[in-house]
């Protein structure tokens, strides 16, 4: 009998199709856009997709100034960081960190959503956010998502 043989193929850094991807963040919800970059740059969307290897794609994300959050989230959300020292830690809403560094938000909240390892971290290194619509990836050609498009 004659039968055919199915093979589970794993990828590996060398034989990994990554591909750069533009996303624009303009009035997108910022736990919304976050999960479905992490999706793209694990490389979950793809058909060779290895959990212990990178092989997703390298995302620019532009305005991120432009974001939205939804309810009371710009007054209420707080992001709470420490010196180490006794006392040192502090504590500052959303409007006030977007004030400041408008890109953070979106990379604290993507970065929260990939692997804590050193995977996460390479995986990390993928990914690229501007506060405006200007970015320095032009010679990459990166074809642009839709967000709405993904599942």
């Amino acid at each position: 009998m004659n039968t055919l043989s199915y093979k589970t193929v794993s990828a590996n850094k060398e034989t990994v199709n990554k591909e750069w991807l533009i996303i624009d963040a303009k009035d997108e919800v910022l736990g919304r856009l976050a999960s479905k970059v992490a999706f793209l740059i694990r490389g979950k969307h793809k058909t060779e997709f290895t959990p212990h290897v990178d092989c997703g794609d390298n995302v620019i994300i532009i305005n991120a100034d432009k974001i939205k959050l939804t309810g009371a989230k710009w007054s209420d959300k707080q992001y709470i960081s420490h010196s180490g020292y006794p006392g040192g830690q502090k504590i500052t809403t959303a409007e006030k960190v977007m004030a400041k560094k408008p890109t953070f938000m979106v990379e604290k909240a993507i970065k929260g959503m990939l692997p804590k390892s050193r995977l996460g971290r390479a995986l990390f290194g993928n990914l690229y956010v501007y506060a405006g619509e200007k970015h320095n990836h032009d010679a990459q050609t990166p074809t642009k998502v839709n967000l709405n498009d993904l599942k």
